[in-house]
């Protein structure tokens, strides 16, 4: 027992698994599956976007989108999410977790929907400029989730079981990633079977009829539906009480608000408020020394491997669709149509989703609070260490028809241990190791910072993993290190990963304001160290 903590808080800490655990953790959720698809569903219509957009009227091959074009498609929801993480974070601890949490929601609706109906005529410079207008305000709003739908669910949890309703908030990024591939599958499928395009090369202009125009469209807009089934259910959540309480300074709401919620009366305290609120050592500032003496190595631990983690965790998403072409896994694209290769991708990405990346973060759910973060996020990052370098080293081996089967094993093993491992421990750590007043803004700070690294490996993939091609560096392309070398690189990033956890602390069992120092404990010898 504290010596200070709050009765509201101490009943939070202690509170049994009820139903509105489960109800944040579906609302959270939701909006956590559509920024997956949102992000991710990109990557199942890029080359149907070169096909449309950049195929010569007297090309023998199918177009693609110039590496510039890509880069743009492909990394300006990366710029828009950093954004977001950063403006919304912020904004979360002056305004309320509640106020702010509407406002990312009906950002990402519009944007989903302005996101399909990208207008410019036919021409490529029109429709992709608009499109990436709308993806970046879309990642924004997208980004805000990050630090919001993380702090509310911390702040909800009880101590027992933090660790799993947070992780199970972020499990729906799997779903949400499920969910794109298998959207992509049905709209592609309905698509062939109506219109019946013949192969590429036997006729390049009926390879893709005008309807193939609709597909990506319908795919992206997809993104608006689950968002908007969510909203209502978002608005009727209260503030959480460690806001209510401990940043509006408003103990007797955050009392009245639990005590609907948990169904029990809570005693507003406002006496033993004073006295905690008293304390000079909750008046620092995010950028003051106290700050960085009591922080600083917590969020260089945060950032750092979220940075590190999203480099490899991006790269291997984004790009899977050019792996997979690449050992034979999806046919070359002058012997398919566009909708047809559009399926291609989509069932070789469902597939890893559905083995590899969705197994990953239940597990991750599952074991979070028996393990704890600090060694899943050791395991996950030594486990994508050694696969990726058993991919990479051998990559000419996996190439060979007969080996394939291995390759995506390999492959999807990959994500499963990103996914039970850092992938989901860097989004639950932030949530926890920081003050009220500041949660939001450092965890959308470390999200930030896993952006930026989202944005090295997802662009610098692109110039990275082209191969040395004289003809085609006579033509602009740049001269890469090939996707072997790159593959290795990425081994390295996240054998870096595995030093810095070092950095991070262990927060299972522990209350939020133990974590933070608001209050005063008894057995509160917090040490940054694993397993402290």
């Amino acid at each position: 027992m504290s010596k200070g903590q709050l009765q509201v808080f101490n009943s939070l800490d202690l509170a049994r698994t009820q139903w509105y655990h489960f109800k944040a953790i579906a609302i959270a959720g939701m909006g956590f599956f559509t920024d997956a698809y949102d992000l991710f569903c990109i990557s199942l219509v890029a080359k149907l976007l070169g096909r449309l957009y950049y195929t010569r009227p007297d090309a023998d091959t199918p177009g693609t989108l110039p590496i510039n074009v890509s880069a743009a498609v492909y990394g300006v929801a990366l710029f828009g999410t950093m954004g977001g993480q950063l403006f919304f974070g912020w904004l979360g601890d002056h305004m309320g977790r509640k106020k702010v949490y509407g406002m990312t929601l009906i950002l990402m609706i519009f944007t989903s929907i302005a996101s399909g109906i990208s207008f410019g005529g036919r021409t490529a410079k029109g429709v992709l400029t608009t499109l990436c207008f709308f993806r970046f305000w879309l990642g924004f709003g997208v980004g805000g989730e990050y630090p919001l739908s993380a702090t509310i669910m911390s702040e909800y949890s009880n101590t027992k079981t933090r660790g799993t309703f947070i992780a199970a908030v972020f499990a729906m990024q799997g779903l949400g990633i499920l969910a794109g591939g298998i959207v992509a599958l049905i709209v592609s499928a309905a698509f062939e079977n109506k219109f019946k395009p013949p192969p590429f090369k036997l006729d390049p202009v009926g390879s893709m009829p005008q309807e193939s125009d609709y597909i990506w469209r319908i795919v992206l807009m997809f993104g608006a539906v689950p968002a908007v089934l969510t909203y209502y259910w978002r608005m009727q959540m209260p503030e959480t009480a460690r806001y209510t309480a401990l940043v509006a300074r408003n103990p007797r709401q955050a009392a009245e608000d639990m005590s609907k919620i948990l169904k029990v009366h809570l005693d507003a305290e406002e006496e033993r408020f004073e006295e905690i609120v008293r304390s000079e050592r909750h008046q620092f500032g995010l950028f003051s020394s106290e700050f960085a003496h009591r922080y600083g190595i917590r969020l260089l631990g945060t950032t750092s491997t979220w940075f590190l983690l999203d480099i490899a965790f991006y790269s291997q998403n984004l790009f899977q669709k050019d792996l997979f072409s690449s050992v034979g896994w999806i046919p070359p694209a002058n012997e398919m149509n566009a909708i047809r290769e559009v399926y291609m991708i989509a069932r070789a990405q469902t597939l890893i989703a559905l083995c590899g990346t969705v197994p990953g973060y239940w597990f991750t759910v599952a074991f979070i609070d028996v393990i704890g973060r600090w060694w899943i996020q050791m395991m996950g990052f030594f486990f994508m260490t050694i696969f990726m370098f058993a991919i990479a080293f051998p990559y000419d081996h996996w190439k060979k028809e007969h080996n394939r089967i291995g390759f995506i094993i390999m492959y999807g093993l990959t994500f499963f241990f990103a996914n039970f491992g850092p992938n989901a421990t860097t989004f639950v750590v932030p949530a926890e190791i920081f003050p009220a007043r500041l949660r939001s803004t450092c965890h959308g700070i470390s999200a930030a910072s896993g952006k930026a690294g989202a944005i090295v490996g997802a662009l610098g993939f692109v110039y990275a993993s082209q191969e040395k091609d004289p003809i085609r560096r006579h033509e602009g392309y740049p001269a890469g290190i090939g996707k072997k070398n790159s593959l290795i690189v990425l081994g390295i990033i996240n054998f870096l990963g595995m030093l810095c956890t070092f950095l991070i602390p262990e927060p299972m069992g522990k209350s939020l304001e133990e974590l933070a120092g608001e209050v005063d404990f008894e057995d509160a010898d917090y040490e940054v160290r694993a397993g402290a």
